[in-house]
């Protein structure tokens, strides 16, 4: 209900929603809403182990990473096509770890973006939905390079969910709270 009245508030102003399926509500599993819902909590507890914990260099990684502020992901954004991606793992076992760059692709099915990671041990594939005109939420599922991907609701172990912004013309982030592997919060910067 709330994503209904959301999208006619847009279409009566006349803005653009992403291209991003709208069904939400009923896909996501309770465990998945539960991690959404504390998602500023995580975010919270997350960045002051990583802000007091990383090296002076991974911090300000961090700090650039997490620079700007939600921009429009409608008015004719497109973010389909190759991407560069990389992890960054915040609290946890260690307190902020940065991975390299690996590949990403952004797609539109007919029905909605999609995502693939495309190399890296770790993976995952998934699907965007419009939450408001600044961001989505990504509903997917992780799986290594070694396996077939899976369908988010597969195994519960491997799922995942995040808030996705676009910080720059040419820059998005997943944000990925409590995610179920090494760390209290994930981000994936997508950038190009």
């Amino acid at each position: 209900m709330r994503f209904l009245l959301t999208a006619l508030i847009f279409f009566l102003a006349g803005a653009t929603l992403a291209h991003a399926d709208g069904e939400l509500d009923h896909r996501l599993t309770p465990a998945d809403r539960d991690r959404l819902a504390r998602f500023d909590a995580s975010l919270a507890e997350a960045l002051g182990e990583a802000r007091a914990g990383g090296s002076i260099a991974d911090r300000s990684v961090l700090e650039t990473v997490l620079a700007g502020q939600p921009l429009p992901l409608g008015e004719g954004y497109d973010p389909t096509g190759p991407w560069r991606c990389r992890t960054l793992k915040l609290g946890g076992g260690l307190p902020l770890t940065i991975y390299g760059w690996f590949k990403c692709r952004i797609r539109d099915d007919g029905a909605g973006w999609m995502l693939e990671k495309l190399t890296g041990s770790q993976r995952t594939q998934g699907r965007f939905y419009t939450l408001s005109a600044t961001r989505l939420t990504y509903v997917g599922a992780g799986h290594v390079a070694s396996d077939a991907p899976r369908a988010y609701g597969a195994d519960p172990q491997e799922d995942q969910v995040a808030y996705v912004e676009r910080r720059g013309p040419d820059r998005l982030l997943l944000l990925f709270p409590a995610p179920h592997y090494e760390s209290k919060f994930d981000i994936l910067e997508l950038a190009r």
